[in-house]
């Protein structure tokens, strides 16, 4: 199991780490941080990516500090049965001994904003997915976006919730950019990022900014990269299964389930309310029931 720290990691050593691990030509660089809470989530994520975005073998790096070596290697058959490799990534415990924490952020809270400190050296780009999502049309599209100049793309959501969006310029001081981005769909040029993103600046941000950071790498992403993120179309990129009545009448009602299924590709279940939890109602719930049930032996439900 690969284990990086950040500090005093020379590029040879990164490139013994990652031998017969690196990217393929063709592959698809995915990244994901999760701990043992989410692991049937991301199998049921991965499913709908493998199978709505078919003929493309993918790279999943898991980006992780607790995962058990019996975790891994179901996510490892996993993934290989379907084509593809995951690549574990365990984040050792003292890798940010120097980042500031607090009672409500944990280390965590760094792994995919220094993703780019992390992972392979020879890896120009990747896309960061939050376990909560369905991939229910093909990806492609959105990972061959042009990201030259930018360190991310990203959507979001304001305009959906407009006083949001203020409260959020003033919070974080961010009256230049005109979007608040969401953290859960990150597509990242790790090539740009390694000469720009440096771990004390976001140490220093945090530290200066403790007091009206709310959600905490989201909050670390706008306030200091917001306007060197290149903006995507929320509605076909994280579409926020909360607020499908809003896309809906800010549509004039062209957006209706139909027009989802047909042009969305990413939808995400934002927020506490879980579709794999008991009790959940919004009508997404049942498109996540329906590749949920194509997960074998999960125990959910009891």
């Amino acid at each position: 199991m690969t284990v990086i720290t950040l500090r005093n990691i020379s590029q040879a050593l990164m490139r013994k780490q990652f031998k017969g691990k690196e990217i393929t030509v063709n592959s698809m660089n995915i990244l994901v941080t999760l701990d043992s809470n989410y692991i049937l989530p991301l199998k049921v994520m991965l499913k709908s990516l493998f199978i709505n975005t078919p003929g493309r073998c993918f790279s999943i790096y898991i980006m992780h500090s607790d995962l058990t070596t019996e975790e891994i290697s179901d996510l490892q058959q996993y993934v290989r049965e379907h084509g593809s490799v995951l690549i574990p990534v365990l984040i050792d415990k003292n890798a940010f001994d120097d980042a500031p924490v607090f009672s409500h952020y944990t280390k965590a809270m760094y792994y995919r904003l220094l993703a780019c400190q992390v992972l392979p050296d020879n890896m120009d780009k990747v896309l960061y997915l939050d376990p909560d999502i369905l991939v229910i049309n093909p990806i492609d599209k959105l990972y061959e976006t042009d990201l030259a100049g930018y360190l991310f793309a990203a959507a979001g959501h304001t305009r959906l919730t407009p006083i949001t969006k203020h409260i959020n310029k003033i919070r974080l001081n961010t009256y230049e950019i005109n979007e608040y981005y969401n953290s859960g769909v990150l597509l990242m040029n790790l090539s740009l990022q390694r000469s720009k993103i440096k771990a004390e600046t976001i140490f220093d941000y945090v530290r200066e900014h403790r007091n009206e950071l709310i959600l905490p790498d989201q909050d670390i992403l706008n306030g200091l990269f917001g306007d060197s993120i290149l903006s995507l179309d929320d509605s076909i990129y994280n579409f926020d299964v909360r607020k499908s009545k809003t896309y809906y009448i800010a549509s004039s009602g062209q957006k209706d389930i139909n027009w989802v299924m047909q042009n969305t590709v990413i939808l995400h279940f934002c927020g506490k309310q879980k579709p794999w939890k008991k009790g959940y109602t919004n009508k997404f719930g049942v498109l996540y029931k329906h590749y949920q049930s194509k997960i074998q032996n999960t125990g959910w439900g009891r």
